[in-house]
């Protein structure tokens, strides 16, 4: 059950962005399974990918391909080809190069993205050949189609759109993404896709992207485990009649934050869209020295299966949340100094439970389908969030089930 779901939302047309979507029956014949995206020919594009070395065949692709003015995606769901070696290698190359055949590009310039089952061949034949309806079916008003079409275990589609003005001029921003289990994100998130029809270098996107998504997908996680397909896309179409983006400008400031909170809002549908999720967990840890080490201490929180399943019961066994704080690796923690709330809930203070803490106050929170964790180490300035939802018995259902 996704944790408060948010209804999808009326996605913008981006100038310059057309999407197309049709199902090749590569797990199942229901629902469209394959999504083409097209840029512009002025586009640039940006991307960010898995750090997990035994990343799939279309992420070594994707990563080849990035310098050579990529012009359109090709994404399917229902197979990863993962794990697949050589042969895993050819099939995407060939996906490649087919769709270029159908539109009279050069393969080099398809950035292919897969999703689904990991060390099964990638049936080719079937992505090619519903390669002609999807190009039949190109659109800027696709958004909601190419959501579903590469969702998986999801529950629900995810996308937003935003509107910022840059000079006078409107530019959209718009973000698709997938993704409900195998979530700890490494320099990505499952998959995302996003669009702009700003104008901007693919140096500066690119730069823009990796900021956005070091405060987005890299800090959630639902079960701790990195995909080997992760993968999140940022192309800008240059149709907008705003000038171009230029480096530490009012309008990249502008554009960046806009980038940020596209990101930002598609990283907490994830995690709401958690696999069996039933709350939603917010770790704020402040006090820290630096960045790293309060994201350290909110991960080891967030990862902690007797943390998530103590969510999971709304039991407010707050000894293994301070447990995952102790074990964290901060070095030279000082006891006294640490304070544990939930929500505004004071239970940890100098060194013990707080005398004012009662298990009734601490109960009323754990009931809640939201709740915020923070914690004060007491050493620093820092302060950084990590969204985590929790686990419960759908989780291993789902799971032990996925590939039947």
């Amino acid at each position: 059950m996704a944790v408060g779901q948010c209804d999808f939302p009326n996605m913008l047309n981006v100038a310059g962005i057309a999407l197309g979507t049709a199902c090749a029956g590569i797990k199942q014949t229901i629902k469209d399974d394959i999504l083409v995206i097209q840029m512009a020919e002025q586009s640039t594009c940006a991307a960010v990918f898995t750090q997990n070395a035994f990343c799939a065949a279309p992420v070594h692709v994707a990563k080849a391909n990035l310098a050579h003015g990529p012009r359109w995606l090709l994404i399917n769901s229902g197979n990863a080809n993962a794990g697949t070696g050589e042969q895993g290698m050819q099939d995407a190359l060939l996906s490649c190069a087919e769709l270029a055949k159908v539109v009279g590009g050069n393969a080099n310039q398809v950035l292919p993205f897969s999703t689904g089952v990991i060390g099964q061949p990638l049936p080719v034949a079937k992505l090619t050949a519903a390669l002609p309806a999807a190009l039949k079916n190109l659109s800027l008003a696709n958004w909601d189609k190419a959501a579903r079409a590469i969702m998986t275990t999801d529950t629900f589609p995810k996308g937003i759109s935003k509107t910022i003005t840059l000079s006078g001029q409107p530019v959209t921003v718009n973000g698709i993404s997938k993704g409900a289990g195998m979530i700890q994100p490494n320099m990505a998130t499952m998959l995302g896709f996003m669009a702009t029809d700003a104008k901007i270098s693919q140096a500066l996107l690119q730069n823009c992207l990796a900021l956005a998504v070091e405060q987005s997908f890299n800090r959630i996680t639902v079960d701790g485990d990195t995909s080997t397909n992760d993968a999140c896309v940022l192309m800008a179409s240059g149709c907008s009649a705003a000038p171009e983006i230029t480096a530490n400008s009012e309008n990249y400031m502008i554009f960046a934050d806009a980038v940020m909170h596209v990101c930002k809002q598609l990283a907490e549908a994830i995690v709401r869209d958690g696999e069996g999720a039933t709350k939603l967990i917010r770790i704020v840890v402040k006090e820290a020295l630096h960045n790293e080490e309060a994201v350290r201490v909110g991960k080891t929180i967030a990862h902690s299966p007797l943390v998530k399943t103590a969510f999971f019961a709304s039991d407010p066994n707050w000894g293994r949340i301070l447990a995952a704080v102790g074990r964290s690796g901060v070095e030279n923690m000082v006891l006294e100094n640490v304070q544990l709330f939930l929500d505004d809930v004071c239970i940890v203070k100098n060194g013990g439970r707080d005398d004012n803490y009662t298990e009734e106050a601490g109960q009323q929170v754990m009931n809640q389908e939201e709740i915020t964790v923070t914690v004060k180490l007491g050493r620093g300035i820092a302060v950084q969030e990590v969204l985590t939802c929790d686990l419960s018995y759908d989780y291993v259902k789902i799971n032990a089930e996925y590939r039947t």
